[in-house]
């Protein structure tokens, strides 16, 4: 069984795989099909050197590159200065979605859309569809469900040859139905500045970049086997159909691709085609994505066209350099990519909420963890100085949440800040603060979320 590193969120065996192949492909053992190599070891250059760039704000897809490769990894890449509140932005203006954005449910940050905790209160335990979050790195495409297919390829299948599967055929195969988040690393993120005072890049997500769904498909180790997997194969690459990512440079990096080691794409990754009992939209992926529960976000690539299989080790800027660990405690050339999500709570409540002094109020909220499931919440309404057991909602699930509730009456007007702390079934609680890195992955500190007792 693996450890899990309570920095990284990631587990002993996955980022065992993610060191040898990137040692693998900087010694020219492994493919960048699509990148040239000069224009990779200039990223992963830039990469390392991310901590001396990361208080310069850009804005788009600007360089210095690791703000390209924050732009990669977390769209809209301006430095997360700003207080974590839900904002007053017309969410309905960002380009590039397709769903209504009311701004009651979502704000806007830049490319993406957040979903707006309080929205979720009373919702159930699945995030509505039309309230999930859209984090995009080009645009939404509009695909015909009728003409797509996904080719299945390489020379990790039987012979090296290929198979097509369209819509129906995947409906055909055995299908499976689970819950499970869907989370984008950078989910937290403006609360390294805003909490710990820290600089970082990327977008600043306050906790809405997050989603649990009832998804449905087929087993993407059942494709696999179908289109003729070999013993040989090492790694599995979805790539999807949205358009190529360019940088601010003109670098092309091609379409969204992020290998998984075969091990992983046999155990529970999907290949979903239903989101809540109803055909995927276009903004989460559809015709069909790929789920890959308990990973970060970018791992579950959306609009999958086609999937490689290989022999040898793969790489792509997707899982080497723009999803790691970058900054003081973290090595010259940063961490091992990021696998696993972390653990975090939220409460289903507006920032600087009015309550009523005196009056019995309800406190509701989600916890999760990419890691075990979540065992037990604590709650404080004094900032820290006291905390008392959440009721749980839910019976815990892997790659999932559960909603708690506490009661609280404020003892007289004022001022007051909340706090919701997790501790999952591996033994790690939610701790003060979070290690500093670069880009601002994996926030998973307790977040102080003040309210006003009128």
């Amino acid at each position: 069984m693996s450890r899990t590193d309570s920095r990284t969120g990631t587990h002993d065996d996955e980022s065992v795989y993610d060191r040898r192949r990137l040692r693998q492909w900087l010694a020219g053992e492994a493919r960048a099909e699509g990148v040239e190599r000069r224009d990779m070891l200039r990223l992963l250059a830039a990469a390392a050197g991310l901590a001396g760039a990361a208080t310069a704000a850009t804005t788009g897809f600007a360089a210095p590159a690791l703000a390209t490769s924050g732009s990669a990894a977390g769209t809209a890449t301006t430095t997360a200065t700003v207080a974590g509140t839900t904002g007053s932005g017309s969410a309905a203006a960002v380009p590039g979605i397709v769903k209504p954005l009311p701004d009651a449910w979502f704000t806007s940050r830049g490319t993406n859309a957040e979903t707006r905790f309080e929205a979720l209160a009373g919702t159930g335990h699945h995030t509505p569809t039309d309230r999930f979050f859209v984090r995009n790195h080009t645009a939404t495409p509009v695909l015909d469900a009728n003409a797509w297919s996904v080719t299945v390829w390489g020379d990790g299948l039987a012979g090296g040859g290929s198979a097509e599967f369209t819509l129906d055929d995947l409906k055909r195969l055995p299908a499976t139905t689970r819950s499970a988040f869907v989370e984008c690393a950078g989910n937290g993120r403006s609360f390294f500045t805003t909490q710990q005072g820290q600089t970082v890049s990327g977008t600043a997500w306050t906790l809405g970049a997050i989603g649990v769904a009832r998804w449905r498909g087929v087993r993407l180790g059942e494709v696999l086997r179908r289109a003729g997997l070999s013993r040989g194969a090492v790694d599995v690459l979805p790539r999807g159909l949205d358009a190529d990512y360019v940088t601010a440079d003109g670098t092309n990096l091609g379409r969204v691709r992020r290998p998984l080691p075969v091990s992983k794409a046999l155990d529970d990754v999907l290949l979903a085609y239903e989101m809540n009992g109803e055909p995927l939209p276009p903004d989460h992926g559809g015709p069909v994505r790929v789920l890959v529960p308990s990973w970060i976000g970018i791992a579950s690539i959306k609009w999958v066209g086609d999937i490689e299989v290989s022999a040898q080790p793969l790489y792509s800027p997707w899982n080497t350099d723009f999803y790691r660990l970058f900054g003081d405690a973290y090595p010259a050339g940063g961490s091992a990519p990021l696998t696993r999500q972390t653990l975090k709570s939220a409460f289903e409540l507006p920032w600087n909420a009015r309550l009523e002094t005196a009056a019995e109020h309800r406190l509701t909220g989600r916890s999760w963890s990419g890691a075990g499931t979540v065992a037990r919440v604590d709650v404080s309404t004094d900032g820290g100085a006291s905390w008392r057991r959440a009721r749980l909602y839910d019976a815990p699930r892997r790659a999932d949440w559960v909603r708690w509730s506490a009661d609280w009456r404020p003892a007289a007007p004022g001022a007051y800040t909340l706090l919701a702390r997790a501790t999952d079934t591996t033994g790690r609680t939610q701790p003060e603060t979070t290690v500093h890195n670069t880009q601002g992955y994996l926030f998973d500190a307790v977040v102080r979320h003040p309210v006003q007792a009128v």
